[in-house]
């Protein structure tokens, strides 16, 4: 039978496709824009069908139906990640969170600790040879379709075709439904002063061939703002955003000085708009490859010149960086950030460079500030990143410095960074930390 008829036999409706799902399954969704919306709704449209339901991915773009109160008694979310739709149900307590780092989820699934029976995924239609094309995602992704006991695919033609590490076979997908829509959008942030100064302060610890992993958001997007008359600079980052696509076209990026990969820009999901994913399609200079290579420490270390830049949401005294908690409040997850910092601490040139990059304070619904530079972390925190970890912080005040320094040069240089309202309070908590003067 050739693939053409295979393709024919699989092709059927979101109701159909879901009916494949049993009572009892772990059911995986492919990653932020890969999730595939249609199968996902018909899912919770047709909970009757089944009982005890786990659900579980990383970032979700979705409506996050399955996570809601009124769903819990047949579905139970599981996140190794956590996004604004869903993580309200893990304080709600009909939901977890399992904490892990990015690089490690392909071998978890691999040994059975992060179990998979279904796997939902959006991917391409598939080419003259039978071949789809999972475009956006191949992080997890990858590794779950070949692990589930039952594949469903939502089949759109716009997603893109990426080279690399993520062609799925039409052997490999038990139901494919075709489903063809505009991919989820996250417009680029608007770049206010405060980020602007973030990113020339990021952007001064950016040489010529240096290579960059960076996020999504308004910062990662400054810095990139900042780095138009640079030369040679390389991209090897668990996500790219629109803003990668603006900077290779002023001409500052060619990846030929990574060390690895060299002449390509390494990614294993993509998140931005319509521009990104149209540059993306079909660019022999782009490859989705798989986390546990993209993220894994092993690769990282030997990266040339590499500057990774993530963000917090508070930092103490010591150095121990809280990334994804306010509190005892989960709010995202581990992500990457642990993954590159520690390849960067690796790195076999020794010239690795890892930056937290932050505004200094949070701003309240009611225009009431909030340092970001704390003698202690709120208490239930879980610290992301540890005290020996840290070696950049940056702020739009300032680049403080603390690979190598003690706990008070630390203190000191963190306080140097933070917002001038909170500086004279800080002083005199650094006092009684550490009974000596500022």
């Amino acid at each position: 039978m050739d693939w053409k008829t295979k393709y024919a036999s699989k092709v059927m409706s979101a109701d159909e496709a879901v009916k494949l799902i049993q009572t009892g399954d772990t059911v995986v969704l492919a990653h932020a824009v890969a999730e595939p919306v249609a199968l996902v709704d018909a899912m919770v449209a047709n909970k009757n069908l089944y009982k005890d339901i786990t659900v579980s991915h990383m970032v979700t773009l979705g409506k996050g139906e399955y996570a809601k109160p009124e769903n819990s008694d047949v579905f139970r979310y599981e996140g190794w990640f956590t996004s604004p739709s869903v993580r309200n149900s893990i304080a709600e307590g009909h939901g977890d969170f399992v904490p892990v780092f990015f690089h490690e989820i392909p071998s978890l699934i691999r040994r059975d600790m992060l179990h998979v029976d279904v796997m939902m995924v959006t991917v391409t239609p598939p080419d003259e040879h039978g071949y789809c094309n999972v475009g956006v995602s191949s992080d997890y992704t990858m590794q779950s379709i070949k692990t589930a006991r039952v594949v469903l695919a939502e089949v759109n033609d716009q997603v893109p075709t990426v080279f690399g590490n993520a062609y799925v076979h039409v052997d490999e997908i038990d139901a494919m439904v075709e489903f063809n829509r505009p991919l989820p959008e996250v417009k680029p942030a608007v770049i206010g002063p405060i980020e602007e100064a973030i990113g020339k302060n990021c952007a001064s610890l950016i040489k010529d061939g240096d290579t960059l992993q960076l996020g999504i958001g308004a910062i990662p997007d400054a810095v990139l703002a900042q780095l138009g008359d640079k030369k040679n600079l390389g991209i090897h980052s668990e996500m790219i955003a629109d803003g990668v696509v603006d900077l290779f076209e002023k001409g500052a990026i060619d990846c030929s000085q990574k060390g690895i990969d060299e002449g390509k820009i390494v990614v294993t999901f993509l998140m931005g708009t319509k521009k990104l994913y149209d540059w993306c399609d079909k660019n022999p200079m782009v490859e989705l490859r798989e986390v546990d290579y993209v993220n894994h420490p092993m690769t990282v270390c030997n990266l040339k010149n590499l500057v990774c830049i993530n963000a917090c949401v508070q930092i103490d005294f010591m150095g121990q960086i809280v990334s994804e908690c306010i509190g005892t409040k989960q709010i995202s997850g581990v992500g990457g950030q642990v993954d590159f910092i520690r390849g960067a601490s690796m790195s076999k040139d020794g010239n690795a460079k890892a930056i937290i990059a932050m505004p200094s304070v949070t701003v309240k619904k009611d225009g009431s500030m909030i340092s970001k530079v704390v003698p202690f972390i709120d208490h239930g925190a879980a610290v992301t990143t540890s005290r020996c970890d840290a070696d950049y912080v940056v702020t739009e005040y300032g680049i403080a410095k603390l690979k190598g320094a003690n706990l008070k040069e630390r203190a000191r240089q963190l306080i140097n960074i933070a917002h001038p309202d909170f500086r004279e309070e800080l002083k005199e908590q650094f006092k009684a930390r550490f009974n000596a003067e500022f």
